[in-house]
């Protein structure tokens, strides 16, 4: 089981990247409600930024790298407009992650994905918009950081915590020879 996680992290990650620039590519800026607005893929980006973490875990820094070069190439042929920004806003984004995610680690994993999370969210919303020539507006951020933040990390780091919380919680059981 554990020699799986890093390659479907990395798969995760990789598929993650690729359907966030699909979904933008083909449905551009959507409503979100209370008068936000987003792009098409932001869940996709904030699920990636999440995965990223998952790779660096499990395989490293180099593999979380070659995720965005795989993301990156699989966006190529599949939403070629959004490739260059979107390679652009994720290795920015993500070096701004990993700079925030690797020191908080040994502090604990939830505390080093959420910081980070937020950080890679940030850095990512006003590069790729401003690169893809999305507007940049209270309305369009504020959308991009509601999708990348609140749903697409805090509910799954809090989901991660609470079934780790719950199995430690389990009574152990004991086997008797």
């Amino acid at each position: 089981m554990h020699r799986l996680a890093g390659p479907v992290a990395l798969t995760a990650y990789a598929g993650a990247i690729t359907a966030a620039n699909w979904l933008t590519a083909r449905h551009g800026m959507v409503h979100v409600g209370l008068g936000l607005t987003t792009t098409a893929g932001t869940f996709a980006a904030g699920a990636a930024l999440l995965a990223r973490d998952a790779v660096q875990e499990t395989l490293g820094r180099r593999w979380a790298v070659a995720g965005i070069g795989i993301g990156t190439a699989l966006t190529a042929v599949t939403s070629p407009a959004l490739a260059f920004a979107s390679a652009a806003a994720f290795v920015v984004a993500e070096a701004a992650d990993m700079g925030v995610y690797t020191p908080l680690r040994t502090r604990g994993w939830a505390r080093a994905a959420l910081a980070s999370g937020v950080v890679g969210a940030l850095v990512d919303t006003l590069l790729f918009l401003h690169l893809a020539a999305f507007p940049i507006t209270t309305a369009t951020v504020g959308g991009q950081l509601v999708g990348k933040i609140a749903w697409a990390t805090l509910l799954p780091v809090l989901l991660v915590v609470a079934v780790r919380g719950w199995r430690r919680a389990l009574p152990r059981h004991t086997v008797r020879a």
